[in-house]
């Protein structure tokens, strides 16, 4: 495909240069291929994101944390959201971009979070949105879905209603409210949904609705049963020094890597070795 039908963005990189779509990975599911999920909230990273072939990118109200420094997820508005997906979108050529509705954006009437996932895919370009909880949105989800809007679920520990649960522990460790998830998951999915995030559960539950499901699951906290697994991008680049739950694995120490090289650049500009000779003009 040349650039020029391909909206004027370049083809997607050698490695895998087909476009991931929903359908792409309900049949990595399948096939048992496990499914690779980030977040990223800017160009930027997306690009580097993307570039790494990663599945599907999030553009998680885990925003309001990393990149607003709120204590929850809750203050992040649907206009905040729809920037942050915007920009995400403008630097990927492969990866599925899902995009978080957040708080009070679906919860209050369908026709609302109608509005809500229309907006996100018209104003933000996303290729799909993500909701949390079970039962009380599944007549949501249908009505999205009959939209022609992709949508992904969101069980166990749903940040949205962190102050219901009034804890980040981990969920659905006693029968009852692990047979309501797994009740919650199938509804999801006849519901519409083509995948589901179980976040902080029992691996012993996740392995169990995974199983059950005809859609991929994606774990965080949910142990290494689900069909794919995703992590907030700073946190596993280390630029978050003070978050350390279990669950996370760092693959990087960026923020030890940035302080030092800050702190050079303050160094030589104290110093007025920066800028030297060869980096001015004459």
């Amino acid at each position: 495909m040349s650039t020029e039908l391909n909206g004027g963005k370049k083809k997607p990189n050698s490695f895998n240069a087909s476009k991931v779509t929903t359908q792409t990975v309900v049949d990595m599911k399948f096939r048992g291929e496990a499914i690779s999920m980030l977040t990223a909230y800017d160009y930027t990273m997306a690009k580097l994101v993307d570039a790494a072939n990663v599945d599907i990118i999030l553009v998680g109200d885990s925003a309001s944390n990393v990149m607003a420094g709120n204590e929850t997820t809750l203050p992040m508005t649907l206009d905040h959201m729809i920037y942050h997906t915007s920009c995400v979108v403008k630097g990927v050529d492969r990866a599925l971009v899902v995009a978080d509705l957040p708080f009070m954006s679906y919860q209050v009437t369908t026709k609302e979070a109608l509005i809500s996932a229309g907006r996100m895919m018209k104003e933000a370009g996303a290729h799909a949105i993500k909701v949390e909880g079970g039962a009380p949105i599944v007549d949501t989800v249908k009505r999205i879905v009959d939209a022609g809007i992709p949508v992904m679920g969101h069980l166990g520990l749903t940040p949205q209603s962190i102050y219901k649960f009034g804890t980040y522990k981990v969920r659905a460790t006693e029968d009852l409210e692990a047979e309501q998830l797994m009740s919650d998951a199938i509804r999801l999915q006849e519901a519409g949904c083509f995948g589901l995030v179980l976040e902080k559960i029992p691996s012993k539950l996740s392995k169990k609705v995974t199983e059950e499901l005809d859609i991929p699951t994606i774990g965080i906290g949910a142990g290494p049963h689900c069909d794919g697994q995703v992590l907030v991008l700073h946190d596993m680049l280390g630029l978050n020094k003070d978050f350390h739950p279990r669950f996370l694995r760092r693959y990087a120490d960026l923020h030890t890597d940035i302080v030092n090289a800050v702190g050079n650049y303050v160094k030589d500009v104290k110093s007025r070795d920066f800028p030297n000779d060869q980096e001015q003009y004459n």
